[in-house]
């Protein structure tokens, strides 16, 4: 009889601890991430918003990287731009008849060569050249005004001591040749000029002469005018067999009537100076001073 109820009390205490068990085998299980407790899940969320943080400003660096490679685009777009506008910048040369002619450089200085004749005198100069004292190449007052520094060179400066001169003035080069050689035009007190500007452009104007020894040895030069009104100077015949001599790329015929400020030009006499690479230039005409 006892044994009987010991045995009851074990099944009763046995079916009491059911409920027990089966709570903590559920209290075991995994929980999937949408039942777990409030804090656990902004946790979650906020090691999920850290890399989008991060990647938010990964992405506004790599904005401000492209911004900054723009500009320097931009900027290195602007310098090409100058540097091409620069580039294509280039002395202009104003024929103003007989042997007179006015230069503007790139970068704005006025050179006048030999002040006699035509129009265009009206710009302040900055250099002034004089190949020699006949008063059909040094009408000097016809320039209204000189910049300050104002440079004049004649025939007396660039034969210094009996040697021709060279001068450099940042702008332009001017190199004294020799000039004459025939009974108007002592080869003493005369002289050519070539100019060699910053851009490489040489231009060569042979003053009143004729064919000198000199001209075989100028070398490379752009433009190169040549005297050729046949009374003071050379005629047409030798300037074309000077020209050929000097081998410029363009030759041009100046000087081609004795002084005269206002009948000074020949188209039927500079239609027979025929070279390779002839230019007629008619006072007022303005040739751009470029290399080809």
């Amino acid at each position: 009889m006892k044994m009987l109820k010991r045995k009851q009390r074990i099944i009763i205490i046995a079916l009491a601890l059911v409920p027990v068990l089966s709570g903590c085998a559920a209290g075991s299980r995994n929980v999937p991430a949408s039942e777990q407790p409030g804090e656990v899940q902004s946790s979650s969320t906020e090691q999920q918003s850290g890399p989008t943080e991060q990647q938010s400003v990964q992405t506004e660096q790599q904005s401000g990287t492209t911004e900054l490679q723009s500009g320097l685009t931009e900027h290195q777009s602007g310098q090409a731009e100058q540097k091409g506008e620069d580039e294509g910048m280039s002395a202009k040369l104003l024929y103003q008849g007989h042997a007179s002619a006015r230069i503007e450089t790139a970068d704005g200085k006025v050179i006048y060569i030999d002040p006699f004749a035509g129009d265009g005198y009206d710009l302040p100069a900055d250099l002034i050249l004089i190949t020699h004292s006949h008063f059909d190449h040094t009408q000097t007052d016809l320039i209204q005004s000189k910049n300050p520094g104002c440079e004049i060179i004649s025939w007396k400066e660039a034969l210094k001591g009996g040697e021709h001169q060279s001068f450099d003035y940042g702008f332009v080069k001017v190199q004294a040749v020799e000039a004459g050689y025939n009974k108007n035009h002592n080869v003493k007190d005369c002289v050519g000029y070539v100019l060699t500007f910053a851009d490489g452009v040489t231009v060569y104007f042979s003053g009143d002469t004729s064919k000198t020894p000199q001209m075989a040895e100028l070398g490379d030069l752009d433009y190169a005018f040549f005297c050729c009104d046949g009374v003071y100077n050379m005629d047409m015949n030798e300037a074309v067999e000077c020209a050929k001599l000097v081998g410029a790329k363009h030759s041009i015929p100046y000087h081609m009537i004795p002084a005269d400020p206002q009948n000074n030009f020949d188209r039927e006499l500079a239609e027979t100076f025929e070279v390779e690479g002839r230019i007629i230039l008619a006072p007022g005409e303005i040739l751009d001073l470029t290399k080809e």
